[in-house]
């Protein structure tokens, strides 16, 4: 049986098929599950998992305001990937530009530095998506 996480963000969409297809086809998630007749899917990568509901006014949706793009300001999810170069390229035939472009960084978790390739793309409702390759951890540089 499939197992859902303990903590699984559930973000409003305007187009449930258009966001299916960024999350799907560029990213790579894979559908687990979902109720179109709702307008939502369940979606999981490897155990990184987020639920898309498609806004529809008449629904009763929790909603503590009203919609505006970006969506989700203030918040990026970052995920896990094995590699981010094939993502990259996957977007780039899809058009989405990189919000923030591909670089390597480190950063620092009490004693060590935590090595990250990563970048960032908005997906087609304006969430920020933060997707990393881990590298290596290294000994941290004195504060």
């Amino acid at each position: 049986m499939f197992e859902r996480n303990k903590l699984v963000p559930e973000l409003m969409v305007s187009d449930l098929d258009g966001s299916l297809a960024f999350w799907v086809s560029c990213l790579g998630f894979k559908v687990a599950y979902q109720r179109p007749e709702d307008g939502f899917a369940y979606l999981d990568l490897t155990g990184a998992q987020v639920m898309l509901e498609q806004v529809d006014p008449d629904a009763g949706q929790w909603l503590t305001a009203p919609l505006a793009k970006p969506y989700g300001r203030g918040i990026n999810l970052q995920i896990d990937v094995e590699a981010v170069a094939p993502i990259i390229q996957n977007l780039g035939h899809a058009g989405f530009p990189l919000y923030r472009a591909c670089e390597d960084t480190w950063y620092r978790a009490d004693h060590v530095e935590v090595g990250q390739r990563e970048f960032i793309v908005q997906d087609p409702d304006g969430y920020l998506i933060r997707l990393v390759q881990r590298l290596v951890e290294r000994a941290a540089c004195s504060v």
